[in-house]
């Protein structure tokens, strides 16, 4: 059953085409992990996936969604990944790591906290974004980026991927989804500049390039490199499908090697048809139309769904997101059911 295949992505090979989605824990302090991430991250790993990806992790403290999101900005970060990356390993799964800034949407609270902005003088911060255009009413106005803080941002997500190494972590993939600073540059909806990183698909798509060409010259070549995308703002004059199958044809040639397909986020009130697999047919359409490997997340909820994803080539991967923190044990769980075999941890082989 090609779910349980294992994948190859450079010198590494995924033990099944199940992974786990980065999902923010909105825990950590001053963006250094703790023990709940240890023990979130590794008995997913535990489970069974082929990799387990850390939640969107931070390049800069200005770029956080959260004050409690997780980063890899300094040294006392690194060293507290170090350990969780190590159990990862240890337990089959590939370690990942998702590098993000969250631009306007940065300086938020966490979501049992409330909604929206961090309120003023307590804990906030200032933001950033390709255009001086809030994500909402009431929400903080982002300052536009000058040329030099677009270069500041790209020699962060450099310098962070060399620390991301250094914590141990074998697969990156960068944020370009879900309405955040490079999703910002993408959608004409939230780019409004007029310069060379604004305008036209290549003015708008150039940021993400440079970063992919910056992240890819730190990361070695024998590890794998992913993009995750919003295949659509699910809004008229927005980003869309056609755009996101053009920008993965052109970002194989910086070095990527799965396109981690998503949508919406940009905006707060888009129509998004919510259902089962309801991103999967994007997916599919970038794999046939720019002949990437993809991911499939969204919805995605059984083992016989999951396997279909595969088996008909709308994906290469799936990455499952909340039915994996309903199930830490998905993987071990659709195995039994589909009748494959995946291996269980000495200390659990009694019960599997």
């Amino acid at each position: 059953m090609k779910l349980f295949e294992p994948l190859p992505q450079r010198s590494l090979s995924l033990r099944n085409r199940l992974v786990v989605s980065p999902m923010c824990e909105y825990s950590a302090i001053d963006g250094v992990p703790n023990d709940w991430h240890l023990v979130h991250l590794g008995s997913r790993a535990v489970g069974g996936a082929g990799a387990v990806i850390a939640e969107a992790t931070a390049v800069s403290a200005e770029g956080r969604i959260s004050p409690q999101d997780t980063g890899l900005w300094n040294q006392a970060q690194v060293d507290a990944w170090q350990p969780i990356t190590r159990f990862i390993k240890v337990h089959g799964a590939v370690a990942g790591v998702q590098l993000a800034h969250a631009g306007r949407k940065a300086s938020t609270l966490r979501p049992w906290e409330g909604h929206g902005p961090v309120p003023s003088g307590q804990g906030d911060w200032r933001i950033v974004a390709p255009s001086a255009l809030p994500f909402d009413d009431g929400w903080q106005v982002p300052q536009a980026l000058d040329e030099a803080g677009i270069k500041a941002v790209v020699a962060d997500f450099r310098e962070t991927t060399r620390r991301a190494l250094a914590a141990g972590f074998e697969l990156i993939e960068v944020h370009a989804a879900h309405g955040y600073l490079l999703h910002q540059f993408l959608s004409p909806l939230s780019n409004r500049r007029d310069d060379r990183y604004g305008g036209s698909f290549e003015n708008r798509t150039r940021l993400v390039r440079e970063v992919l060409a910056a992240v890819r010259e730190a990361w070695p070549a024998e590890l794998p490199l992913w993009l995750r995308i919003s295949a659509t703002d699910w809004v008229d004059g927005g980003w869309t499908a056609a755009e996101s199958v053009e920008l993965a044809r052109q970002v194989q040639a910086l070095g990527v090697d799965l396109i981690d397909v998503s949508s919406g986020g940009l905006v707060p009130h888009a129509k998004i048809p919510l259902g089962p697999g309801y991103q999967v047919p994007f997916a599919g359409q970038i794999r046939r139309e720019a002949g990437v490997a993809t991911g499939a997340v969204g919805l995605i909820t059984g083992a016989e769904q999951a396997a279909q994803i595969v088996a008909t080539g709308d994906a290469d991967v799936v990455l499952i997101a909340r039915e994996s923190l309903r199930d830490p044990y998905f993987p071990r769980r659709a195995a039994q059911r589909l009748g494959a075999k995946i291996d269980a941890p000495v200390q659990y082989q009694r019960a599997w």
